[in-house]
């Protein structure tokens, strides 16, 4: 691929006469582009709908994470980068309105052009668009970014590079990519690239971290740090887009600064102390026990409940079927018959929060839980009949308990499953296969998931019955990313968000090359034909229908393939921030996600 590209490259004047002439004969480009009909917004669209086009600028937001970094490059697998790289400093050729399922308008692109097919896409860059140190943003830069991230950045970035079989300047502000598959969602995912400068990694290793201070065209520029402690970002007076509709009303703070801490409790603790300015809330008994602290009894601080319509996605206990003991899906499916759930919830979540029912829960997306498939969904799967597990066609759902603390019912019918799997308990009253080694594992956490930490340990416990032998080890930031980034690991935890518009982004998540080639986001190992050919279905999809009827099939293969134990979800955020903290009153479709939090917030003193 690298090599064609260069030859395209050089080629550039004959290449360039022909597509000039085609262009002539298409549509007129676009301002924008949906995965499936037309984008909302029309072409004189002077704002976003869920931004306040006139919010003020000023302020400060302060954010916290844990852990800590030693990277600016966040688009290799080595090191772990700063937060805000990515969103804050680089900017992508078009922008996603998160009001609207899957939309893209003009950023540093002013428009796309793309045929019925979408066999290719052509994006033209705005005369206007400038690096922060005043360069313009080239065709050039657009080229060697697409190449460079496809070829030594992130796996999650090798997918579609590899799905382009040109890569052509067709003009001084124009480029064209051209596909070798029909993949409906291309296009899309190129405007998405982030646009790096060309000149600042000439003579380097892009695949190494680093700790050089990047140049982007995005509206903040790096302007402190403290290795591991903080990170801030200041608010460029002189960002080009800043009078872009498409950004009117967003990126309003002056400045940005994510400070790290040691795990999230501390983070709690410097949110209750002033330290920080908003804080995200998973757990809703603490949500419903905690916040009676000073501030919010004095109004300082806002408890907000945000509502979204996103799918569930997939959170909770993955197991490494790449470890023998997890290969036969009757004893994942044991695995998931000793979870009691009810019991757990009950515990730390007061029992308000249901139980993630499939990877695409929550939505239209979502397959018929204990249903089995049909019309459409089964012509996709029936292909596939004989090696899928079972449930995948007839209905599956996932076990429920008593709500006793013993779960009875379900470590019975565990025990059966595990025995018909070969395992038997001996004497000593250790589960054990037919060569004598015993069924133990180790569920691998990062130090400071409390929340996690105490379900593992009631279910640690309730394992014993089962003669099983699982150990909780937590590690420091560094080492788990280490580890799973090598899936070296028996069982962790385990999230996955996922959007109302699947894509190319379920091969890096589900795809059969992540078995073996370490960074992919397949951590428990899934390789299935079926899974491949689902996800191969929806980006081909031709119209919504027959993209909704591949993601089902798609979600009834991975929930029924017991992968994952999953534990709970939220249809809403709960988010407490500093009362100077604003947010339109209008809520995207999205709700609390990317989009979001800091980008259409602002600041408004008392």
């Amino acid at each position: 691929m690298a090599r064609e590209t260069s030859v395209g490259w050089r080629r550039f004047g004959l290449t360039t006469a022909l597509a000039l002439f085609a262009a002539a004969a298409q549509a007129e480009p676009m301002h924008g582009i949906a995965m499936y009909g037309d984008p909302a917004l029309p072409p004189d669209f002077v704002s976003l709908p869920q931004v306040n086009p006139d919010a003020p600028k000023g302020g400060t937001f302060r954010w916290g994470e844990s852990g800590s970094f030693d990277s600016f490059n966040p688009y290799v697998t080595k090191g772990r980068a700063a937060i805000g790289i990515s969103t804050l400093t680089v900017e992508t050729l078009m922008g996603r309105n998160y009001d609207e399922a899957f939309s893209l308008y003009g950023l540093l692109a002013e428009s796309i052009d793309t045929d019925e097919g979408r066999t290719y896409v052509e994006f033209t860059l705005r005369p206007e668009a400038r690096f922060s140190d005043g360069s313009p943003v080239t065709v050039e830069d657009v080229m060697w970014s697409m190449e460079t991230l496809g070829t030594q950045g992130n796996p999650r970035f090798a997918a579609a590079w590899k799905k382009i079989a040109t890569m052509e300047k067709t003009g001084e502000r124009s480029v064209r990519f051209t596909f070798n598959v029909e993949d409906r969602e291309l296009p899309l995912i190129l405007g998405l690239r982030p646009i790096l400068k060309q000149a600042q990694w000439e003579g380097k290793d892009f695949a190494e971290a680093t700790m050089e201070i990047p140049v982007g065209s995005g509206p903040y520029v790096l302007d402190s740090f403290e290795l591991g402690v903080h990170v801030t970002y200041r608010r460029n007076p002189d960002w080009w887009g800043k009078d872009l509709p498409f950004n009117r009303g967003q990126w309003n703070f002056d400045q940005i600064r994510y400070d790290y801490f040691a795990n999230p409790q501390a983070i709690f603790e410097a949110f209750k102390a002033g330290q920080i300015s908003a804080y995200r809330e998973a757990n809703v008994a603490k949500w419903l026990s905690s916040y009676d602290f000073p501030a919010v009894q004095s109004g300082a601080v806002i408890k907000a409940e945000i509502p979204h319509g996103r799918p569930s996605g997939i959170e909770g206990f993955v197991m490494n079927t790449r470890k023998p003991i997890f290969a036969d899906w009757r004893v994942r499916e044991a695995l998931i018959l000793a979870f009691n759930f009810e019991f757990i919830n009950k515990t730390l979540n007061a029992g308000v929060l249901p139980r993630i029912p499939s990877y695409f829960g929550n939505s239209f997306l979502a397959m018929d839980p204990g249903k089995p498939a049909e019309g459409r969904e089964l012509e996709l799967l029936q292909p596939f009949a004989a090696d899928l597990p079972p449930g995948a066609i007839e209905g599956y759902a996932l076990p429920v308990s008593d709500g006793d603390q013993t779960n009875r019912r379900n470590i019975r019918a565990a025990a059966k499953l595990l025995e018909d799997a070969g395992w038997t308990v001996g004497d000593d009253g250790i589960l054990k296969n037919a060569a004598g080694e015993p069924f133990a594992f180790e569920i691998l956490l990062v130090t400071g998931q409390d929340e996690m930490g105490s379900a593992a340990e009631v279910y640690i416990e309730a394992l014993k019955a089962l003669g099983i032998e699982a150990r909780l080890t937590k590690v420091d930031d560094a080492q788990y990313k280490d580890r799973t980034t090598n899936y070296d690991f028996d069982m962790t935890h385990y999230i996955r968000s996922l959007s109302l518009s699947p894509g190319n982004e379920q091969l890096l998540y589900w795809g059969a090359h992540g078995v073996t080639e370490p960074g992919t986001r397949n951590w428990m190992g899934v390789s299935s034909p079926a899974v491949e050919a689902m996800i191969a279905a929806l980006l081909r999809a031709p119209n919504a229908e027959e993209f909704t009827a591949a993601t089902r099939a798609l979600d009834r293969v991975l929930t029924s393939g017991r992968f994952v134990i999953p534990i709970w979800y939220s249809d809403l955020s709960r988010l407490a921030h500093s009362a100077e903290l604003k947010y339109s009153d209008r809520i995207p479709l999205y709700g609390d996600w990317s989009g979001f939090l800091p980008d259409i917030w602002w600041y408004e003193a008392k």
